[in-house]
């Protein structure tokens, strides 16, 4: 009985040694395969799905740093916008007050001229201060205006037609996003629009519209073929 025990012992350790050298060549054989296949030259496929696999990889790279670039802008912007709001203020409210010294000025120059009055570049200096300030107030006019200008404005964008979906894309964000436009339904057709707002100047745009690139007939349109697009021009 002890002798067949023993036996049976080292048949177990001889089973055991037989599945250790086959898992080494089984692992022989798989890096053997491995150095085999890439020691061979790539197939027509695998070389244009590794190509595709690395433009891919570079757009979705450069897609990033375009949306973070844009999101960045766009901080910038509202910053620039509030900045304007704040100084178009505080330019009405200087006007305000120049305003009031106008006719203060108008009311003392009314009075007449009291006698031994001086005079500034030949007139008196009540004449002379009415002119100032006149001309004060145009100025500051003339400096409400430009900031109205620099404002950003609201633009009213729409499509007109038969669409499950419209977006509109443009040179107002340097063709980086893509905008929803929402629609409108009546019984003969269906308005998709939104609302942008932008500065005053020109600017080119294309709809696309269940996925395909299209020109709307209610915009001008600028260029020809592939690079004809709708022209928008905030005044």
């Amino acid at each position: 009985m002890e002798l067949k025990s023993m036996e049976f012992g080292k048949i177990d350790y001889n089973f055991a040694f037989s599945e250790t050298s086959l898992s080494f060549e089984e692992s022989s054989l798989s890096e053997d395969s491995l150095d085999e296949s890439l020691s061979r030259p790539l197939t027509s496929d695998e070389l244009k799905s590794l190509l595709i696999d690395t433009e891919r990889s570079k757009l979705v790279k450069k897609l990033s740093e375009a949306n973070q670039q844009n999101r960045f802008l766009k901080r910038q912007l509202k910053t620039q916008e509030d900045e304007i709001t704040n100084i178009k203020s505080e330019l009405a409210l200087m006007e305000l007050e120049v305003q009031a010294l106008v006719k203060l000025a108008e009311e003392i120059a009314n009075h007449g001229i009291p006698e031994g009055s001086r005079k500034i570049s030949g007139k008196y200096i009540q004449s002379h201060l009415l002119s100032r300030l006149d001309a004060v107030q145009k100025k500051l006019k003339e400096q409400i205006k430009d900031v109205e200008a620099a404002q950003s404005k609201e633009v009213h964008v729409f499509w007109i037609g038969m669409a499950e979906s419209v977006q509109v894309m443009g040179s107002f964000d340097g063709w980086s996003q893509r905008e929803d436009l929402s629609p409108e339904y009546t019984a003969l057709f269906t308005k998709f629009s939104t609302t942008l707002f932008l500065r005053p100047g020109r600017y080119e745009m294309k709809f696309l519209v269940d996925g395909e690139w299209q020109i709307s007939p209610e915009f001008p349109t600028s260029g020809e073929g592939m690079m004809e697009n709708n022209v928008l021009v905030v005044e």
